[in-house]
């Protein structure tokens, strides 16, 4: 009998030493995860997300969202240590960013980029983060086990807009990319890291929402240059120099006085018959993105237009009401611009006629019949009420 039980019993042990080994991993890959507190907290925009410690100096490695948009950027480590981080550089492509922790004699447990492995098809992994914000302080970030179900391209967007990334990431059948996960690890059962968590993205061709991690072999040369506190250039792009720079002006948008090193970029008024007027934007409207870059002060939003050409398309996103009113311009939809048609007082009258809001209404919208989520554009819901103000004013 004892012979028989023998193989059982060796199982059992076998058994409760992979369980073991599995819990030191996901110990040992939470206390390189770093929890992100920062810009947000308005409707729909977490104020959260997560990153990685990749050098025993303090750098971490996040993704580049409004919630890096602070002087007051907060991170908190395993065991509880919150520090203030300054951002060294960005990547916009991979959407990627590098932060530097005030850490100068401390040796931090961190994730070694030159030895990651790459992952295989059917491998079993581990997505850590803080995501859905459940770990504040000292306690360890949540660990979700899943497969790699394939490698391949990114075809994905946010909204109605397309991902700037189209290199190959890991397919992952775990719900990993959820509110805070962003800028999460992906390791496999040792506790090696296989890539980073990327933003909430849908799938171009499905519209599902999809659950997968930038590999490291596709951003690790990005990130010696980030930690040198340069933006990765897009090797797309010939140069971040227009030859004929767009304007605010030619867009019809004019910003509050830019008096203070970071000015908030409210729109002080916009040019009637312009195509921000014609695209619906008002005074008070707070800019907060531009091709989805943020822009923190109104010299951002000069800085972040005028590296388009004059009749490039340019997509705005601002707060409205406390909601996110997404558009896209082009100066040559707009009627001739002549400094006589600015309204000084913000209004979307000339000579008793309203401003039509073309773009925002019927089938020209552009918009998506899905109800609107978090991170899409719900300008018809934004506007309702202020337009039945405008007809009966027009009454």
């Amino acid at each position: 009998m004892a012979a028989l039980c023998l193989p059982d019993a060796l199982m059992l042990t076998q058994s409760a030493a992979v369980a073991g080994s599995l819990h030191d991993s996901i110990r040992e890959a939470q206390r390189k995860v770093v929890k992100i507190y920062g810009a947000g907290g308005v409707s729909g925009l977490e104020a959260y997300q997560t990153g990685i410690l990749i050098s025993a100096e303090g750098h971490v490695l996040t993704v580049q969202s409004y919630v890096l948009d602070t002087d007051d950027l907060a991170m908190v480590l395993d065991d509880g240590r919150k520090f203030t981080a300054e951002i060294l550089g960005v990547d916009p492509v991979r959407e990627l960013a590098v932060l530097k922790l005030p850490i100068e004699n401390d040796s931090l447990p961190h994730f070694n980029l030159a030895a990651a492995p790459l992952a295989k098809i059917g491998e079993r992994v581990l997505a850590v983060s803080n995501l859905f914000n459940i770990a504040g302080g000292d306690e360890p970030v949540s660990a979700l086990q899943g497969v790699v179900s394939a490698i391949s391209p990114l075809d994905a967007r946010r909204g109605a807009h397309q991902a700037a990334f189209h290199g190959n990431v890991y397919i992952v059948d775990a719900a990993a990319n959820n509110p805070g996960a962003a800028g999460g690890a992906l390791v496999n059962w040792r506790g090696e890291l296989l890539g980073l968590l990327g933003k909430e993205l849908r799938s171009s061709a499905t519209g599902a929402w999809l659950h997968y991690a930038i590999p490291v072999d596709q951003f690790v040369a990005s990130v010696e240059t980030m930690e040198a506190g340069r933006t990765v250039a897009d090797a797309g792009t010939n140069s971040s120099t227009a030859t004929d720079p767009l304007s605010l002006a030619a867009i019809g948008i004019v910003l509050v006085p830019d008096i203070l090193p970071r000015t908030p970029p409210y729109i002080d008024s916009v040019v009637v018959d312009s195509a921000a007027a014609r695209a619906g934007l008002r005074p008070d409207d707070l800019l907060v993105l531009v091709e989805g870059e943020p822009t923190a002060s109104c010299s951002a939003v000069v800085d972040q237009v005028t590296r388009r050409e004059s009749f490039d398309d340019v997509r705005i996103s601002v707060l409205r009401g406390g909601k996110l009113v997404e558009v896209t311009l082009n100066a040559e939809d707009a009627e001739p611009l002549d400094e006589t048609n600015e309204d000084p007082s913000g209004s979307f009258e000339d000579s008793g006629n309203p401003v039509e809001n073309n773009d925002l209404n019927g089938d020209d919208a552009g918009m998506e019949d899905a109800p609107a989520e978090a991170d899409e554009v719900t300008i018809d819901e934004a506007i309702d009420a202020d337009g039945a103000e405008a007809e009966l004013a027009v009454e």
